[in-house]
């Protein structure tokens, strides 16, 4: 094919001005790999007159950005709008209505409204691609997609969230407590002005549920992910993790069997084997067991505009190939409904944090909680009197069901001797 696969472009944030100056920078290469150009003949956004750094002059502008779903002149519309509903779903929608291809980086559409789409997708007989909206650059729905396709995925998890992992990995290094590394990372931009969308964990597991979807043959249960995020988590915590052998960072892990689908973001302990507890800085990670393939590692920058650009590129380059394929891998009938499984019955290590009064008979207290829920320590680690007067305690208990943990917990629910919300982090053991 040699006539020019034509883009509307809806969103010029970040990505958007990225992904014209990739287009205008590769073209040549993109062009050999694509087989034939690839142009834009339409854009849309909020704001005419914002300086995006590039020339936009050359392009028609769509006030309404619903209509580029309707010309003539655009093969594929690449959404970058952003938001689970509202204009990006109306126009994805009518894309896929219109039988014409669809490209988003929207990571809370997809988790959303993915199966719907891929429908709409499949009955058109059009393209939905979404590379993108998983960990920016890396090439991990592809790689789940078909590389990994021959095999059955026994776990799929990793680092969802680099700005998440900016901030734990900034307090490990120079000791600092949340709050302080959060403002630094709102101040380099690493970090929005209301962070609780990354902080709290949503943002990884919209990204998770689409990870599980794809390496399981499931269809999509975001409500089903049981989500919390670094909020709580202090410096101590870091600190005694490492001395543990230990370190902190948020996970996002999936696992299907016959007790359903289980999905959960958390701040857990990474062993110092693990390759993900090297994993610094804003970068993510995504780890896929396969029964046949072994352990799949994928790493690289998860967010910014050059590789959330150069997937969104790709996912255009495949459509100008003519390669489509189903959304989720296979055809939306073909996807299993698995039920959430009960984290309880999941068996696993713990860390345990309690900041406690300084007096005696409470590690007593504690212990015995433990001891008549079923939990068995496995070491613990009790500081000296704070400047404030408390006491912090590190336990970390042997293998266990998670739920004996969760009842020692809830006898020490009201306890006087605890000041303060305990903290509890799993430990990553696969």
């Amino acid at each position: 094919m040699t006539q020019p696969l034509r883009i509307a472009l809806a969103g010029l944030g970040t990505v958007g001005g990225g992904v014209v100056k990739l287009l205008d920078a590769n073209r040549a290469l993109i062009e050999r790999r694509a087989g034939r150009p690839i142009v834009i003949t339409a854009i849309s956004a909020r704001d005419r007159t914002r300086d995006r750094g590039v020339d936009l002059s050359r392009f028609d502008w769509a006030d309404d950005t619903a209509a580029l779903a309707a010309r003539d002149d655009v093969d594929v519309v690449v959404e970058l709008i952003g938001g689970a509903d509202g204009p990006a779903l109306t126009l994805a929608r009518a894309t896929l209505a219109g039988g014409k291809a669809f490209v988003t980086a929207n990571k809370a559409m997809i988790a959303h409204h993915g199966i719907e789409l891929a429908e709409a997708a499949e009955k058109a007989g059009a393209a939905l691609k979404y590379e993108a909206a998983v960990a920016g650059g890396i090439p991990v729905i592809k790689g789940l997609r078909e590389g990994a396709a021959a095999n059955e995925i026994g776990h799929v998890y990793g680092i969802l969230n680099g700005t998440c992992n900016y901030i734990l990995t900034k307090m490990e290094q120079e000791g600092l407590d949340f709050a302080d590394v959060l403002a630094e990372a709102q101040a380099l931009g690493y970090a929005e002005a209301d962070p609780s969308f990354d902080i709290d964990g949503v943002d990884a597991a919209h990204k998770l549920s689409i990870l599980a979807s794809l390496a399981f043959g499931t269809t999509l249960d975001f409500d089903a992910v049981q989500i919390s995020g670094i909020r709580h988590v202090i410096a101590a915590d870091i600190a005694e993790a490492a001395a543990l052998g230990f370190r902190v960072r948020l996970v996002g892990l999936a696992e299907a069997g016959g007790g359903g689908l289980f999905q959960r973001v958390h701040a857990c302990l990474v062993p110092l084997a693990h390759p993900l507890a090297h994993v610094v800085g804003s970068l993510n990670a995504v780890v896929a067991e396969g029964n046949f393939v072994g352990r799949l590692f994928f790493e690289g920058r998860g967010a910014g505009e050059g590789p959330t650009a150069s997937a969104v590129v790709a996912d255009l380059i495949d459509i100008a190939r003519g390669e489509y394929g189903p959304a989720f891998a296979m055809p939306v009938a073909s996807l299993a409904r698995l039920g959430p499984a009960a984290a309880g019955e999941r068996h696993g290590r713990a860390y345990l944090r309690f900041t406690v009064a300084d007096r005696p008979g409470v590690l007593a207290e504690i212990t015995a909680a433990m001891r008549d829920a079923g939990v068995s320590i496995e070491s613990m680690i009790q500081r000296g009197v704070a400047a404030d007067g408390n006491v912090l305690l590190v336990m970390v208990t042997h293998d266990c069901p998670e739920q004996a943990v969760t009842q020692a917990l809830e006898r020490l629910n009201g306890s006087s001797s605890l000041l303060g919300k305990p903290m509890l982090m799993h430990i990553l053991d696969i």
